[in-house]
């Protein structure tokens, strides 16, 4: 199956697309640290299964635009490039499926515009509803160790610390949070050393796992050689942010057919912060079909288990 590549013009920017296949339009929104690829293998399942797929390098990634004002990544930002994509494209409605920032992206394109995106599907992130704090003032910190989202927060420090060797960033983080690192915990790995970074403690490997090879590995390297990290790092600068941009949404539900699927050695699964959202689930969505959980899949899921998560789209689309 072919994947075409292409550029269109989406809410004030220029964003890449990766396609493949004709029929219902399937979106497909990846997270951190990814980009279009990371979908290379539903690209090619759901356009054999008569579907139009299309992962656009998301806002800051890849060949997509990267505006340099941090306050341009908020999730009113990311949800319009995704109205100004069908725009582009010339289709009334999606399937918006999205894994780690993309599902936020996802569950909220269901939650604002459901009469645009007619399902939506979540990948290891559940939907969340508006806390009544800012995030960032909740998140778990002690004397030797912080969230690491709170380490994200300032301008140019991970960026530094990612990019000095991006080879060594790209492979530990693809491993480290895989279902097949050893981790007694993999909840563990998003609390950081206080004085530490990104990369302090995870573990690594000389073999990779069989979903990951050395060509995956360089096609993302040479991305984010290119790129740089801030891009995708400013989404997280925009946690507080978005939480004062979404108080009209306080309470809200997502009102469309949907569809999570987690792993269950994921962080976000394992995350005390986190896995009370996941029994709870059906109640902020409620045409919620199924939750499936991948046993040993870590967070990387629709590349760690690429036919369970295909198989699981197309199952849930054919019942739309």
């Amino acid at each position: 199956m072919t994947i075409s590549h292409r550029f269109i013009e989406t809410n004030g920017i220029r964003m890449h697309l990766a396609e493949a296949g004709s029929g219902p339009t399937v979106l497909l929104c990846h997270g951190f640290p990814e980009c279009w690829y990371s979908w290379r293998h539903q690209l090619e399942a759901l356009a054999a299964a008569g579907y139009r797929a299309i992962a656009p390098d998301m806002r800051g990634y890849g060949q997509t635009d990267k505006p340099d004002a941090i306050d341009q990544y908020t999730l009113l930002h990311l949800t319009g490039d995704m109205v100004g994509l069908l725009d582009a494209i010339g289709t009334d409605q999606a399937v918006v499926v999205g894994h780690d920032w993309g599902a936020p992206v996802a569950w909220r394109c269901a939650l604002f515009r459901p009469d645009r995106f007619r399902a939506v599907v979540g990948l290891s992130v559940p939907f969340q509803v508006r806390g009544p704090n800012r995030p960032s003032t909740v998140m778990p910190r002690t004397e030797k160790q912080r969230f690491y989202q709170l380490y994200f927060q300032t301008p140019g420090v991970a960026e530094a610390e990612l990019e000095k060797d991006v080879h060594n960033a790209i492979k530990t983080t693809l491993f480290a949070l895989s279902g097949d690192a050893p981790v007694e915990d993999p909840a563990s790995l998003t609390m950081l050393p206080s004085e530490g970074g990104w990369l302090d403690g995870k573990p690594t490997t000389q073999s990779l796992p069989t979903w990951l090879t050395d060509s995956d590995i360089e096609f993302y390297v040479e991305e984010f050689k290119r790129t740089g990290f801030g891009g995708g790092l400013n989404w997280y600068r925009n946690i507080d942010r978005n939480w004062e941009l979404l108080a009209p949404w306080s309470g809200a539900k997502v009102q469309v057919p949907a569809l999570y699927v987690v792993g269950d050695r994921d962080g976000v699964y394992r995350s005390p912060s986190w896995s009370h959202l996941v029994p709870s689930l059906k109640q902020f969505v409620p045409l919620l079909r199924e939750t499936i959980v991948l046993k040993g899949c870590g967070h990387w899921t629709q590349q760690e288990r690429a036919n369970d998560v295909s198989n699981a789209l197309l199952e849930f689309l054919k019942q739309l």
